[in-house]
């Protein structure tokens, strides 16, 4: 009995000191990945970077305080920009090396959380991770590098079922038109009832704009491209299609809209609404822009505006 009450005393008093320990604690830097010397290129550092930009910070997990306002021992707002600025890495190496990193991400949060159920670091990254790479209006989304977290916590045991559902629906939607992959074909129809097939479009590119009359966002794009020398020439050369498709169900309000788009453009509506339907795209949101080339394999999915303008200038 003796011998019980002294483990007791011991684990009331390591409580009574880590919560101590959490409210005095002083939060410290999000830890800055070291690159080897003997590393010089510039593109094996970021591939470096990539690989190990949270190995430090994970590695602490369990022996620094977490509570609502740090995670691991920092700050939850410097762990969120430390993600915001990963992304920026995981955009300058080639994606394979992105992919593996963000799929060694989830499997070091996933144990962090198996080893210290007190921590906040998975639910942490887990809600960064869908706020930046999977909301439709973040401009840093990409579904491509989404899909390997998101099928991870779809096949957690740390995640419940009804939760596990949801994010198995999305790991779905995030598998559709893959960035290398041919784009699903479909039939469009014109404003005057000419059908036409994605497929059947002939060019060097192809920019798949989902667009809504209307839309303010929509028309800013549209200006864009109508507009910018660069990207417009494109068009002109025939190097260039745009197809711009509505995909719901008021026509009238898109016959009215006609005007405003370019007569140089493939302007469409899907007639038999299989595009939402079928679920041949994931529309979460308009505008949504697909850049596609002569063989209609993905270049850029849902990406957004700014870096599908940046590419097409660069052509």
């Amino acid at each position: 009995m003796r011998r019980f009450a002294l483990i007791v005393l011991a684990a009331a008093m390591l409580v009574s000191c880590r919560q101590k320990k959490a409210e005095d604690f002083q939060p410290v830097s999000f830890p800055m990945t070291a690159v080897p010397a003997m590393v010089s290129d510039r593109e094996e550092k970021l591939e470096y970077v990539a690989a190990h930009y949270w190995d430090d910070f994970m590695d602490s997990c369990g022996k620094l305080p977490c509570t609502p306002e740090l995670v691991n021992g920092v700050r939850k707002a410097d762990v969120e920009q430390a993600f915001a600025n990963y992304l920026f890495i995981l955009d300058a190496v080639p994606f394979a090396d992105a992919e593996k990193s963000v799929s060694a991400l989830f499997a070091r949060i996933e144990s962090c959380e198996k080893s210290d159920t007190s921590s906040n670091v998975f639910e942490s990254i887990a809600a960064f991770a869908e706020k930046y790479l999977y909301e439709p209006n973040s401009p840093a989304r990409n579904e491509d590098l989404y899909l390997p977290f998101v099928s991870g916590m779809a096949a957690s045991s740390l995640v419940p079922e009804e939760k596990k559902t949801a994010y198995a629906h999305d790991a779905k939607m995030c598998s559709l038109n893959r960035t290398g992959t041919k784009a699903a074909d479909f039939i469009f129809s014109d404003k005057y009832g000419k059908s036409y097939s994605l497929y059947g479009i002939k060019a060097e590119y192809t920019l798949l704009f989902f667009s809504n009359p209307g839309c303010q966002a929509c028309k800013e794009i549209i200006d864009v491209l109508a507009n910018e020398p660069e990207i417009s020439g494109l068009v002109k050369d025939g190097r260039l299609a745009v197809l711009n498709i509505y995909i719901d169900s008021d026509l009238k309000e898109w016959y009215e809209y006609m005007p405003i788009y370019p007569e140089e453009w493939y302007n469409g509506y899907d007639p038999n609404s299989i595009i939402r339907d079928d679920l041949l795209y994931n529309v979460r949101a308009i505008p949504s822009l697909y850049l596609l080339d002569a063989d209609k394999k993905v270049i850029l999915k849902d990406a957004p505006q700014e870096k599908v303008f940046a590419y097409l200038s660069a052509i």
